[in-house]
């Protein structure tokens, strides 16, 4: 997410950092998407079809790739354009 925003940035100057940033999102949104739903589909089989000592362990894989997926998407790009909210890679 943050490498598309970082390219974003540097190739659209003349857009505003929050239209830099939903072009971002909406251009990484379905990968992400899919990488964790793929990710999360295994988790799950994991989780039922696997055995005891494997459950623990599916059951974390499942816990973190839906908050990963979440504040990856929700709440880091939001988190930063709060912090920086300007352009650092701007050419002076």
């Amino acid at each position: 997410m943050f490498d598309r925003i970082r390219e974003n940035l540097r190739a659209r100057q003349k857009d505003t950092v929050e239209a830099v940033m939903n072009l971002s999102i909406n251009e990484v949104l379905s990968r992400t998407i899919v990488t964790s739903f793929t990710v999360l589909i295994t988790s799950i089989a994991l989780f039922f079809f696997g055995g005891e000592v494997i459950h623990d362990f599916s059951l974390a894989m499942i816990i973190g790739v839906v908050i990963g997926t979440y504040s990856s998407v929700f709440v880091a790009s939001p988190m930063v354009l709060i912090w920086g909210g300007s352009r650092p890679f701007a050419k002076k």
